[in-house]
């Protein structure tokens, strides 16, 4: 699955701080791609998992592989992007190609990094979202009316179009239209900026973290339309790579706080993506494997390798808590805790799977 996570804002809010602190975070499965100053980075970053080193308990195996998010750290946008400011155009292209956007807007103060906004969070964030809107409206503008003899289809499709240009024109962003539904099917080609689910990444000082809770519900509140919310400090998180677990818990205890941000996001970005993981445990390997709500098990079986789904015969079945508690195939199944599910079961999040199929 092309799914992946762009880390969109203006310059110097610290979007490279928090892709590095991701990267870093996670050196075995970072995939960092050389810097080039128009060319975005990407790197793959895992999904804490607190299941799959249980499961490597019970069925004693040393190898554990998560799922994972594919995050891409692009440029910063400029007023005018949308006009081809600031290479804008070529910076919009690579936010086409994302799934899910993490706005970041700067809440922190340093005088060694230049301020590129206004100064504050929620003008800069207008900014961003309005040069998303006026690139969707330009795009729809190019459009051409159907001519001839027009179907129903293209008929509709126009009408679709009017729609979005007329709520566009009020400074609205496509996601919260009535026809956003629609339009994710209707106009996919179209690669529609604002039809994309955020989320707002506020980058804090890290004498704010003490407060995190509050200072999220404060900058809900002043949003005019409802996004998932997270605080972090990015230049916390990078410089805690360096960190040993002793050392980061007791820093962490000097500023007031428990834990970091980092995996929240992590996590936070998987579930509006719209994914979730069913999970393997053999004494090879734990693993957590991704895939869209919704899908099924003989889909699901495909993930693992194509020739699954072909043969697909049915789907061994445990939840994770049973599995746990039993200690395994063996013990849950002797409970009368394992059933088998046919090829149209939507899979759940917690399912512990072997997949029979023909050989």
């Amino acid at each position: 699955m092309n799914l992946s996570v762009g880390i969109v804002g203006l310059p110097n809010v610290g979007k490279s701080t928090l892709f590095n602190a991701l990267m870093e975070k996670q050196q075995a499965f970072a995939a960092n791609f050389p810097f080039a100053t128009v060319e975005p980075n990407v790197g793959i970053v895992p999904v804490k998992d607190s299941r799959l080193d249980q499961l490597a308990q019970v069925v004693n195996t040393d190898k554990i592989i998560p799922a994972t998010v594919k995050f891409v750290d692009i440029a910063g946008l400029v007023k005018g992007a949308s006009q081809g400011e600031g290479l804008g155009n070529q910076f919009l292209a690579h936010i086409r190609e994302v799934s899910l956007i993490a706005h970041v807007i700067r809440h922190f103060h340093d005088n060694n990094v230049v301020q590129t906004g206004s100064g504050h969070w929620l003008d800069d964030f207008i900014t961003i979202e309005t040069e998303l809107q006026l690139a969707d409206l330009s795009t729809l503008e190019k459009q051409k009316p159907p001519k001839g003899k027009v179907s129903p289809a293209d008929q509709e499709r126009w009408q679709l179009i009017n729609h979005l240009k007329q709520w566009l024109s009020q400074g609205k962003s496509l996601r919260h239209s009535p026809f956003a539904s629609e339009a994710k099917l209707k106009l996919k080609d179209l690669g529609l900026l604002t039809l994309k689910p955020v989320i707002l990444v506020i980058n804090l000082d890290e004498n704010d973290l003490y407060r995190l809770s509050q200072i999220e519900e404060e900058i809900k509140n002043q949003l005019s339309q409802p996004l998932p919310t997270i605080g972090l400090a990015a230049k916390l998180e990078a410089e805690l790579i360096e960190f040993s677990p002793q050392e980061k818990q007791a820093y962490l205890a000097e500023l007031g706080i428990k834990t970091t941000s980092l995996d929240r996001l992590i996590q936070l970005a998987y579930h509006h993506l719209n994914l979730q993981s069913f999970l393997t445990a053999g004494s090879k390997e734990v693993r957590a494997w991704t895939i869209q709500t919704g899908t099924t098990a003989q889909q699901a079986a495909g993930v693992i390798h194509s020739d699954f789904e072909k043969g697909f015969i049915a789907a061994k079945i445990c939840d994770f808590s049973d599995f746990i508690r039993y200690q395994g195939w063996k013990g849950a199944a002797e409970a009368g805790k394992v059933r088998q599910e046919g090829r149209d079961y939507i899979m759940q999040t917690n399912d512990v799977v072997e997949f029979m199929v023909t050989k």
